[in-house]
Protein backbone atom coordinates (compact mmCIF):
# COMPACT_ATOMS: atom_id res chain seq x y z
CA UNK A 1 0.00 0.00 0.00
CA UNK A 2 1.55 3.16 -0.91
CA UNK A 3 1.35 6.19 1.40
CA UNK A 4 -1.00 8.51 -0.39
CA UNK A 5 -3.41 5.15 -0.26
CA UNK A 6 -2.95 4.96 3.59
CA UNK A 7 -3.27 8.70 4.47
CA UNK A 8 -6.57 8.27 2.06
CA UNK A 9 -7.37 5.12 4.79
CA UNK A 10 -6.60 7.37 7.38
CA UNK A 11 -8.71 10.84 6.72
CA UNK A 12 -11.85 8.49 5.79
CA UNK A 13 -11.73 7.54 9.27
CA UNK A 14 -12.26 10.94 10.29
CA UNK A 15 -14.03 12.48 7.35
CA UNK A 16 -17.14 12.11 10.04
CA UNK A 17 -15.52 14.20 12.97
CA UNK A 18 -13.75 17.00 10.67
CA UNK A 19 -14.66 16.86 7.10
CA UNK A 20 -12.19 16.84 4.40
CA UNK A 21 -12.52 20.63 2.93
CA UNK A 22 -12.74 22.19 7.12
CA UNK A 23 -9.29 23.25 8.37
CA UNK A 24 -9.54 20.41 10.72
CA UNK A 25 -9.96 17.87 7.75
CA UNK A 26 -6.38 19.43 6.30
CA UNK A 27 -4.98 19.09 9.24
CA UNK A 28 -6.27 15.62 9.59
CA UNK A 29 -4.88 15.00 5.78
CA UNK A 30 -1.91 16.45 6.07
CA UNK A 31 -0.95 14.67 9.74
CA UNK A 32 -2.32 11.21 8.19
CA UNK A 33 0.28 11.74 4.86
CA UNK A 34 3.55 12.20 7.60
CA UNK A 35 2.10 9.30 9.68
CA UNK A 36 1.70 6.77 6.68
CA UNK A 37 5.16 7.83 5.31
CA UNK A 38 6.75 7.14 8.87
CA UNK A 39 5.00 3.64 8.85
CA UNK A 40 5.47 2.70 5.68
CA UNK A 41 9.43 4.20 6.06
CA UNK A 42 9.52 1.78 9.33
CA UNK A 43 8.34 -1.43 7.52
CA UNK A 44 11.02 -0.79 4.66
CA UNK A 45 13.64 -0.35 7.33
CA UNK A 46 12.71 -3.77 9.19
CA UNK A 47 12.67 -5.55 5.44
CA UNK A 48 16.17 -4.22 4.56
CA UNK A 49 17.39 -5.46 8.41
CA UNK A 50 15.88 -8.15 7.61
CA UNK A 51 17.55 -9.45 4.39
CA UNK A 52 20.87 -7.95 5.22
CA UNK A 53 21.03 -10.08 8.58
CA UNK A 54 20.16 -13.43 5.44
CA UNK A 55 22.86 -12.17 3.73
CA UNK A 56 25.46 -11.83 6.72
CA UNK A 57 24.10 -15.47 7.91
CA UNK A 58 24.85 -17.21 4.35
CA UNK A 59 28.53 -15.33 3.96
CA UNK A 60 28.98 -16.56 7.54
CA UNK A 61 28.09 -20.40 6.96
CA UNK A 62 30.75 -22.63 5.61
CA UNK A 63 30.42 -24.52 2.38
CA UNK A 64 31.00 -27.89 2.21
CA UNK A 65 33.78 -28.81 -0.58
CA UNK A 66 32.24 -30.25 -3.16
CA UNK A 67 34.58 -30.11 -6.11
CA UNK A 68 37.44 -32.84 -6.68
CA UNK A 69 39.94 -31.98 -9.38
CA UNK A 70 41.27 -35.01 -11.28
CA UNK A 71 44.56 -33.19 -11.94
CA UNK A 72 45.64 -32.39 -8.36
CA UNK A 73 44.69 -36.66 -7.94
CA UNK A 74 47.59 -38.71 -6.92
CA UNK A 75 49.33 -40.60 -9.82
CA UNK A 76 51.01 -43.06 -8.52
CA UNK A 77 50.01 -46.52 -9.89
CA UNK A 78 48.36 -49.39 -8.15
CA UNK A 79 50.08 -50.39 -5.01
CA UNK A 80 51.96 -53.90 -5.80
CA UNK A 81 52.08 -54.90 -1.90
CA UNK A 82 50.02 -54.06 1.23
CA UNK A 83 45.78 -53.83 1.04
CA UNK A 84 44.95 -53.67 -2.76
CA UNK A 85 42.08 -52.72 -4.76
CA UNK A 86 40.52 -53.80 -8.34
CA UNK A 87 37.61 -52.24 -10.55
CA UNK A 88 36.19 -55.08 -12.80
CA UNK A 89 39.28 -57.26 -11.74
CA UNK A 90 42.06 -54.20 -13.17
CA UNK A 91 44.26 -53.42 -10.32
CA UNK A 92 43.68 -50.08 -9.05
CA UNK A 93 44.51 -47.72 -6.64
CA UNK A 94 42.11 -45.26 -4.37
CA UNK A 95 42.85 -41.83 -5.38
CA UNK A 96 39.09 -40.17 -3.78
CA UNK A 97 36.49 -41.12 -1.89
CA UNK A 98 33.46 -39.05 -1.29
CA UNK A 99 30.35 -40.21 1.38
CA UNK A 100 26.80 -38.66 2.01
CA UNK A 101 23.65 -39.50 4.11
CA UNK A 102 21.20 -40.91 2.17
CA UNK A 103 18.16 -38.70 2.42
CA UNK A 104 17.10 -36.00 4.39
CA UNK A 105 17.37 -37.60 7.91
CA UNK A 106 20.44 -39.58 7.04
CA UNK A 107 23.29 -39.04 9.04
CA UNK A 108 27.42 -40.49 8.54
CA UNK A 109 28.92 -42.27 11.48
CA UNK A 110 31.57 -40.12 13.74
CA UNK A 111 35.40 -40.87 12.90
CA UNK A 112 35.18 -43.80 15.36
CA UNK A 113 32.33 -45.42 13.16
CA UNK A 114 33.46 -44.87 9.69
CA UNK A 115 36.06 -47.52 9.19
CA UNK A 116 32.87 -49.80 10.45
CA UNK A 117 31.04 -48.20 7.58
CA UNK A 118 33.45 -48.93 4.79
CA UNK A 119 33.90 -52.57 5.62
CA UNK A 120 30.11 -52.72 5.15
CA UNK A 121 30.27 -51.01 2.01
CA UNK A 122 32.77 -53.50 0.48
CA UNK A 123 34.89 -56.02 2.88
CA UNK A 124 38.54 -54.69 3.01
CA UNK A 125 37.40 -51.29 2.05
CA UNK A 126 39.11 -49.69 5.63
CA UNK A 127 42.45 -50.84 5.12
CA UNK A 128 42.49 -49.60 1.52
CA UNK A 129 41.34 -46.54 2.38
CA UNK A 130 43.90 -46.28 5.32
CA UNK A 131 46.79 -47.74 2.98
CA UNK A 132 46.01 -45.79 -0.21
CA UNK A 133 45.28 -42.37 1.63
CA UNK A 134 42.97 -41.00 -0.79
CA UNK A 135 41.43 -37.64 -0.88
CA UNK A 136 38.23 -37.87 1.26
CA UNK A 137 35.44 -35.91 1.27
CA UNK A 138 31.67 -35.77 3.29
CA UNK A 139 29.01 -34.38 1.18
CA UNK A 140 25.06 -32.78 2.74
CA UNK A 141 22.55 -34.89 2.53
CA UNK A 142 21.50 -36.35 -0.96
CA UNK A 143 17.87 -37.63 -1.91
CA UNK A 144 18.66 -40.06 -4.28
CA UNK A 145 21.36 -42.44 -5.66
CA UNK A 146 21.29 -41.50 -9.48
CA UNK A 147 20.81 -38.04 -8.27
CA UNK A 148 24.13 -38.20 -6.29
CA UNK A 149 26.11 -39.81 -8.68
CA UNK A 150 25.48 -37.07 -11.44
CA UNK A 151 26.05 -34.56 -9.17
CA UNK A 152 29.26 -36.35 -8.30
CA UNK A 153 30.67 -36.70 -12.14
CA UNK A 154 29.90 -33.02 -12.29
CA UNK A 155 32.19 -32.05 -9.16
CA UNK A 156 34.63 -34.71 -10.46
CA UNK A 157 35.23 -34.32 -13.93
CA UNK A 158 37.99 -36.84 -15.56
CA UNK A 159 39.84 -36.51 -18.11
CA UNK A 160 39.11 -37.40 -21.95
CA UNK A 161 35.60 -38.80 -22.59
CA UNK A 162 34.85 -39.07 -19.26
CA UNK A 163 38.13 -41.05 -17.89
CA UNK A 164 37.49 -42.90 -20.77
CA UNK A 165 40.54 -43.80 -22.43
CA UNK A 166 42.87 -42.60 -19.35
CA UNK A 167 44.08 -44.45 -16.36
CA UNK A 168 41.12 -42.57 -14.35
CA UNK A 169 37.96 -44.26 -14.00
CA UNK A 170 34.86 -43.65 -11.04
CA UNK A 171 31.96 -45.32 -9.72
CA UNK A 172 29.16 -43.64 -7.71
CA UNK A 173 25.55 -44.51 -6.18
CA UNK A 174 23.48 -45.55 -3.31
CA UNK A 175 25.30 -48.27 -1.29
CA UNK A 176 22.78 -50.41 1.50
CA UNK A 177 24.07 -52.08 4.13
CA UNK A 178 23.12 -53.53 7.24
CA UNK A 179 24.50 -50.24 9.25
CA UNK A 180 21.83 -48.63 6.39
CA UNK A 181 22.33 -46.95 3.16
CA UNK A 182 24.82 -44.12 2.53
CA UNK A 183 25.95 -42.51 -0.56
CA UNK A 184 28.99 -43.54 -1.50
CA UNK A 185 31.68 -42.31 -4.70
CA UNK A 186 35.06 -43.29 -5.42
CA UNK A 187 37.62 -42.69 -7.89
CA UNK A 188 40.29 -45.02 -8.55
CA UNK A 189 43.66 -44.76 -10.77
CA UNK A 190 44.56 -48.08 -12.99
CA UNK A 191 48.19 -48.74 -14.41
CA UNK A 192 47.08 -48.22 -18.17
CA UNK A 193 44.37 -46.34 -20.14
CA UNK A 194 40.92 -48.16 -19.80
CA UNK A 195 37.59 -47.92 -21.11
CA UNK A 196 35.66 -47.98 -17.61
CA UNK A 197 35.21 -44.26 -17.29
CA UNK A 198 32.13 -42.91 -14.84
CA UNK A 199 29.85 -46.06 -13.82
CA UNK A 200 26.27 -45.51 -11.77
CA UNK A 201 26.38 -48.21 -9.57
CA UNK A 202 22.77 -48.84 -7.82
CA UNK A 203 22.34 -52.18 -5.95
CA UNK A 204 24.65 -54.08 -3.13
CA UNK A 205 25.61 -56.73 -5.64
CA UNK A 206 26.91 -53.57 -7.99
CA UNK A 207 29.52 -52.61 -5.47
CA UNK A 208 30.75 -56.05 -4.83
CA UNK A 209 30.68 -57.05 -8.48
CA UNK A 210 32.83 -53.46 -9.43
CA UNK A 211 34.79 -53.88 -6.90
CA UNK A 212 37.24 -56.57 -4.90
CA UNK A 213 39.92 -55.82 -2.03
CA UNK A 214 42.88 -57.76 -1.33
CA UNK A 215 44.16 -58.35 2.29
CA UNK A 216 47.76 -56.94 2.91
Amino acid sequence: MSSIAMAAVITDLFADVAPPDSPIGNGITAMAVSLAAVVLLFIAVVALRRVLRRRRRARGRIEPELTIDAARLSTEPPPSSGPGLTFYNVPVRLVAIVLAPAGRAGVLPDADGMPALLEAIIPGLADVVAAHQPVRLLWPEQLSGSGFAHAFFVHARLPGNAGKGTPLSSAAGMAKTHLGSVMVAMIVRADRPNSYGQQILETEGDWLRAFQTRPA
